[in-house]
């Protein structure tokens, strides 16, 4: 596991080869087959040497859930294991990986009506900056640990707040359900500065690789959660006119640097794996 741009897919491939292991990916939005380009989904030739499980495996159109994942992800480990020593799960989603690993809390139920109401104010810009400093009010350690940018995960929180009068950290128990098998997480990272190189050669990349295309075709869904998602978010609002090309490719870079940054502190309490054997060197790109 590791951040955005971190170099997990070329890792991965040589892991998998090494152990005899497919690869389960553990990607909120590489799952879905839509989505090609702008999540830096592995390219044919590289999901050609291992086998695959989880990429673009679901639509868009489908409503998924960390518990959703969690399900499948243990029928298919269960599944694999009696012919596998070893088994690969690679990603980058924090809720994702932790939902396998331990599993997910219980949550109060939806109420509909605040789930609507809150829906119709995130649809302006200005009513989603208030929820998200509601939000901060009534629950500041969620707050400081959420995907601000993740607008379903943001208003999900805030929903079991004003449903539940209770902050929605309340509900995280963080009892790690027990599995019947030993699970190691092997962390990957690299210095700041060329983590940031490489999210922001990457995303040159996608643009020159058709990135602009195919956020236009997906512009019809563009309110669909899947697609509240760096590097469509902002070419989004791209053709609506809100700025130009260039800002939003300086903002695709903006973002996705503070998403890896995000990422990297929902990890700060993990364990440090720099010199594991399975770690070989990884080339700079």
């Amino acid at each position: 596991m590791g951040p955005t741009g971190v170099g997990k897919t070329s890792q991965s491939l040589a892991i998998a080869r090494l152990l005899k292991s497919p690869v389960i990916n553990c990607d909120s939005r590489q799952i879905y087959k839509e989505l090609k380009i702008g999540v830096a989904r592995p390219a044919k030739e590289e999901l050609s040497q291992v086998k695959h499980y989880f990429i673009a495996s679901h639509t868009i159109h489908q409503t998924y859930s960390a518990g959703d994942y969690e399900r499948e992800a243990w029928d298919l480990v269960m599944k694999l294991a009696p012919s596998h020593e070893y088994l690969l799960m690679v990603g980058g989603s924090g809720f994702y990986i932790d939902a396998f690993t331990d599993g997910i809390d219980h949550m109060p139920p939806s109420d509909p009506e605040i789930r609507e109401e809150l829906a119709r104010t995130a649809e302006d810009p200005q009513g989603y900056e208030a929820l998200q400093f509601r939000l901060k009010e009534l629950d500041p350690i969620t707050w400081n640990r959420i995907d601000k940018a993740n607008k379903r995960r943001v208003l999900r929180a805030l929903e079991v707040c004003l449903s539940s009068g209770k902050p929605y950290h309340y509900f995280l128990k963080h009892t790690a359900k027990e599995r019947p098998f030993e699970i190691e997480k092997i962390m990957m990272e690299r210095p700041r500065a060329e983590l940031y190189e490489r999210i922001d050669r990457r995303a040159d990349e996608m643009m020159k690789a058709g990135l602009l295309e195919e956020a236009r075709s997906l512009y019809p869904y563009k309110k669909i959660p899947a697609l509240q998602t760096v590097g469509y978010r902002e070419l989004f609002a791209h053709f609506d006119g809100e700025y130009s090309y260039n800002e939003a490719l300086r903002l695709i870079k903006r973002n996705t640097r503070r998403y890896a940054k995000r990422q990297l502190t929902y990890w700060r309490n993990e364990t440090r794996t720099e010199d594991h054997p399975l770690l070989r060197p990884v080339p700079s790109l």
